[in-house]
Formats: structure tokens, C-alpha cells, sequence
């Protein structure tokens, strides 16, 4: 009888070992379950040699991280996925989730966005990231969001100039030159204030438009001019820095709105660093796209500003008077100056 029973107690030992064994495997597999991981798909039009590009990449590879890769970016450079006007309806529809675009595709919502990207606005690079690291602007940039995306930050891109066929060194050089701009009307005015005539255009056809004549030139930064070859049409690139235009970074109002808490802080706080980072990022490639431009012929010519500073004040008093938020962003813009 005892032989029986303890034969009983070694069976059910082994029965129970056995089932802390499996209940031990389920935990082992609940644990080492992969979690699911969602794609941002997010609408660029440069290209993937960009600065802002590389910024990105870095967002994605520290948001994967960080929220143990249940987020991901999935960028499209190079306008795969239509231009900036294309990618803001992509956003705003919920097809993509991010996108990075001009302000003055935003400034189409809403008219007070041309405050933050008129010319002669920020004295240097130093002074816009103080702005764009602030919160100064997010009574503004929080204001689209009935148009169902919302702005998270902005990006430096530099300082833009004028490049054409000449040296342009004093507005009465511009006469009868046209030169693209972005889509907007306050880009427009300022060209047509420095002396010459603005033309919206979009930016992949900038090129062509140079080298058949349509325009004569374009204003842009060191980084696009050489990343996408326009030294060739227009070689002559003068300083005359009169705008810092913020490129903003957009999300689908919807999607951030019901992003898990806690994920979602992570994500804003990395949006922040990737602000910071992308400065970095950008001064960095200044130099070396101003070689690679000079090996191909382009020249850059320094000029004296002050011309074109002076025929811009009625613009910047036009829009910064607008209304209540634009007066009071231009302010606090100007006060992080000092």
C-alpha cells in the first residue's frame, strides 16, 4: 500500500512539475511576443541626402526604441508621394501620417503662418533655434488643427539667397528677372519688393525652368542648390540671406490625438531632440555643398544686405500687424533676438 501510494505522490509530482514547466513556457512565449510595430509613413521632397532626411532617419531609429518598436518611420523622398501641396491632403486624409513641408503651404490654412517665415525675420541661425526650440510658436502652430493635421516643430533651412545667370548685388539688379518662390503670396511680395518678380512654382520643376527660360533663377539654400544640381542653369549665388522659411513638420490631427499617452510623450519629447539634432545636421552640410558647387563652377558672392532690408520693411509691418497672434509672435520672435 505504501509502495502504491508514494508510486501516487512521484506521478502527481511529475504531473505538476511538468504543468510549472508549460505554465513556465507560456509566460517564456507571452513575454517574447514581438510587438506589433506601426509604420509613419512620412512625405518628403528632397532628397535622401537631404540633412532634414538624415534628421528623420535618426527620429525613427530612437522612436523605434523607445517605445520598444511599436512606432516606425517609413520616409518618401524626393516627392514620391506628390509635392508638399500633394503630401499636406495626404495628411490631412489620414493616407499618410507625417509630412514635411514648406510654411507657406501651411500659411495656406491659415494666413498668420506668414509671420513665422518672413524675410529678414531671424538675424541668424543661432536666433531661429532658440524660436524653434521655444514654445513661442505653438499658440500658432496649434491653430490648424481643425483642418485635421497639426504642427509638431520646424526645421531650419537655412538661409535662402538669390541664384541666377549674375551676380545680384543690389535690388536694381533684379529688374525684369523672374525668380521661383514657394507657393504663397507673401513669397511672391517679397521678390517683387527686393526688385524682382516672383514666381510660384513648385521645386521639381525649378531646373528645367531655369535651362528653357521660364525663369531666370531661383532662392533657395546651399544644401538644395547643390543637392539638386541648379549650380548647372544658375551658377552665380549671392548672399543675400533674406529669408530663414521654416519647413514644418505636419502629423494627422486624428492619429496624434489618439496616440497611447505615454508613447505619445516619448514622441514629442524625441521631436524636440530631432529639432535640435537637424541644426547640427544642417550646418554641417553647408560646407561641404558649397565645395561641391564651387568644384562645378558655381561662385558665391557676398553683398550687402542692408538694400534689400530696407524695401522689405513695408511687408514685414503688413503682416506682423495683421492681427492680435501675428503681433504678438513677432514680438517674442524678435525678443529671443537679444
Amino acid at each position: 500500500m505504501k509502495k502504491i501510494l508514494m508510486i501516487g505522490a512521484i506521478a502527481l509530482l511529475g504531473v505538476l512539475g511538468g504543468c510549472g514547466k508549460e505554465t513556465e513556457k507560456k509566460e517564456e512565449n507571452v513575454a517574447a511576443k514581438p510587438v506589433e510595430t506601426q509604420v509613419l509613413k512620412v512625405a518628403f521632397n528632397q532628397s535622401d541626402k537631404h540633412p532634414q532626411y538624415k534628421a528623420l532617419e535618426k527620429f525613427s531609429e530612437e522612436l523605434e526604441k523607445e517605445t520598444n518598436g511599436a512606432y516606425k518611420l517609413e520616409i518618401s523622398p524626393n516627392e514620391l508621394l506628390g509635392d508638399q501641396r500633394a503630401a499636406t491632403e495626404l495628411v490631412q486624409n489620414g493616407v499618410i501620417q507625417m509630412a514635411v513641408v514648406g510654411n507657406p503651404v501651411v500659411e495656406s490654412f491659415n494666413q498668420d503662418f506668414a509671420v513665422i517665415g518672413l524675410p529678414y525675420l531671424y538675424d541668424n541661425m543661432e536666433h531661429q533655434k532658440k524660436v524653434f526650440t521655444s514654445d513661442v510658436l505653438k499658440p500658432i502652430f496649434k491653430s490648424v488643427a481643425p483642418n485635421g493635421f497639426e504642427v509638431l516643430g520646424a526645421f531650419t533651412a537655412g538661409g535662402r539667397c538669390l541664384y541666377t545667370d549674375k551676380p545680384m548685388t543690389k535690388p536694381e539688379d533684379l529688374k525684369g528677372y523672374k525668380f521661383r518662390v514657394m507657393q504663397s503670396d507673401t513669397m511672391k511680395k517679397m521678390i517683387d519688393y527686393m526688385g524682382g518678380i516672383g514666381t510660384p512654382m513648385a521645386q521639381g520643376e525649378v531646373y528645367t525652368a531655369i535651362q528653357q527660360g521660364v525663369i531666370e533663377g531661383g532662392e533657395n539654400n546651399e544644401v538644395t542648390y547643390a543637392d539638386l544640381k541648379h549650380y548647372e542653369v544658375a551658377p552665380y549665388f549671392s548672399y543675400t540671406n533674406h529669408l530663414m522659411v521654416p519647413d514644418l513638420i505636419i502629423i494627422n490631427e486624428d492619429f496624434y490625438q489618439n496616440m497611447d499617452g505615454d508613447k505619445r510623450a516619448i514622441f514629442d519629447r524625441l521631436v524636440k531632440e530631432t529639432i535640435e539634432n537637424e541644426f547640427q545636421v544642417w550646418n554641417e552640410n553647408v560646407e561641404k555643398s558649397k565645395k561641391l558647387a564651387m568644384d562645378n563652377g558655381a561662385q558665391f558672392i557676398e553683398i550687402d544686405i542692408k538694400p534689400f532690408q530696407e524695401r522689405i520693411k513695408p511687408l514685414q509691418e503688413d503682416v506682423a500687424n495683421r492681427n492680435e497672434m501675428t503681433k504678438k509672435i513677432y514680438d517674442d520672435v524678435r525678443a529671443l533676438a537679444d
